[in-house]
């Protein structure tokens, strides 16, 4: 299927995850993404989750690098840096795009590699603006997340395991390039970009309105456990032990929960008595705990097949907890289009996704499974027309690396 960024090549120069997703997702819309690591393989190589099988082979480092082709080069040596120069920079209208986290490379700054190819598009990822490293959990903490997340009773910050800062500066990386591929069309001129993890995570609880209310309260944003902030949302225990989370956002919502449940009545003599309008958002959110305990009834009456029936007859807004091996067993029996199985080299196979972006109605392919370096000789041959000679001269001083 013909993806929309068919014929533009991208190189990639990053490790972990916010580079790597931002390759991963213009490979998964059509890119050619060249991924730089350094001989023998970048710090996130071998990253957990990886394969028991005794091969080592990183889930992780594969799945966030699939559909790219992997070369390796020996950084450290002016051969090398000269080669990933010269990739970069490489002539050509749909080449000159950079991804990268590199830090302290004089060799790597934008001004040196401008002044090989002036419209070079260049999206360095940082962890401050500043150059001074930083991770998904660093960021987090000092944004104040840690703090209002967890139950009540909560006396220490509660980290997340999910890197959400990573994934949305990985996907704030593909932005930019698009733009700056728009910008190059219709200018000529190069970009120089840089997206700094701490300012995606300030930005986010900045634009989600969080700082404001803080401020004019003057303290910190209350803990509620799994309640929903500000409107109402929380969990129920069916009969048989399982759980699910209902939420109502809307007066229409609101309805069908109430419906579903026969719960109307009691709770208009609540509102008379308490002169209180659950129709409206904030009314609900006030008076969470007290809805909480007259639903409560309903679900740890059913069991939770029964309670899924209902309410998607009654349309009311919920999910089902699960863990992760019941999404692997949803996968295995054909729910989930967006997931495909990955063959790994060293023959684990590992779950990942194709692209969530359906492209006329369709994900895609979700890409091989790269293997450390195994592109080293095709790159150098299709992007800098180097012959086979010169490409096992490069090999014999290991300035390269890969397949020979």
């Amino acid at each position: 299927m013909a993806r929309p960024l068919d014929g533009l090549r991208v190189v990639e120069c990053a490790s972990f995850v916010a580079g790597p997703t931002g390759g991963m997702t213009l490979a998964q819309l059509g890119a050619s993404v060249v991924r730089i690591d350094p001989l023998g393989g970048g710090p996130d190589h071998g990253r957990w989750p990886a394969a028991h099988d005794g091969t080592g082979d990183s889930y992780y480092w594969a799945s966030l690098n699939k559909a790219k082709q992997s070369i390796t080069v020996d950084m450290r040596s002016d051969e090398g840096r000269e080669l990933v120069v010269a990739l970069a920079t490489a002539p050509g209208d749909d080449r000159g795009v950079l991804v990268d986290n590199v830090v302290g490379r004089r060799w790597m700054a934008n001004d040196v590699l401008v002044a090989r190819r002036s419209d070079l598009i260049h999206v360095r990822v940082q962890g401050y603006p500043d150059g001074r490293p930083a991770v998904d959990y660093t960021v987090n903490a000092e944004v104040g997340i840690p703090g209002i997340t967890g139950s009540e009773e909560g006396a220490t910050p509660v980290n997340h395991v999910l890197p959400a800062w990573d994934l949305v500066t990985g996907l704030s990386v593909s932005t930019a390039v698009l733009a700056a591929l728009y910008e190059r069309s219709r200018t000529g001129r190069g970009v120089y970009s840089e997206i700094a993890l701490s300012d995606v995570a300030l930005a986010g609880v900045a634009n989600l309105g969080w700082l404001s209310e803080a401020e004019e309260l003057g303290r910190e944003r209350p803990r509620h456990g799994n309640h929903v902030y500000g409107s109402f949302g929380v969990d129920f225990a069916c009969s048989d032990g399982n759980r699910v989370m209902v939420v109502a956002l809307t007066p229409g919502q609101w309805s069908a929960l109430v419906s579903v449940t026969g719960t109307g009545a009691v709770f208009a003599a609540l509102e008379q008595a308490l002169d209180a309008d659950l129709t409206d958002e904030t009314e609900r959110y006030r008076l969470r705990d007290t809805i909480a305990a007259v639903l409560k009834p309903w679900f740890a009456a059913r069991d939770s097949k029964t309670v899924e029936d209902e309410l998607n007859r009654a349309r009311v807004l919920w999910g089902r907890y699960q863990g992760m091996t019941d999404v692997v067993a949803a996968h295995r029996s054909g729910q989930h289009a967006l997931l495909a199985d990955l063959p790994l080299p060293g023959g684990a196979t590992a779950i990942t996704a194709r692209s969530p972006l359906r492209w006329n109605g369709e994900h895609g392919d979700a890409g091989v499974a790269p293997q450390l370096g195994a592109d080293t000789d095709q790159v150098l041959s299709e992007v800098l027309g180097l012959g086979d000679a010169e490409i096992g001269a490069l090999h014999d001083r290991h300035v390269v690396g890969g397949n020979r």
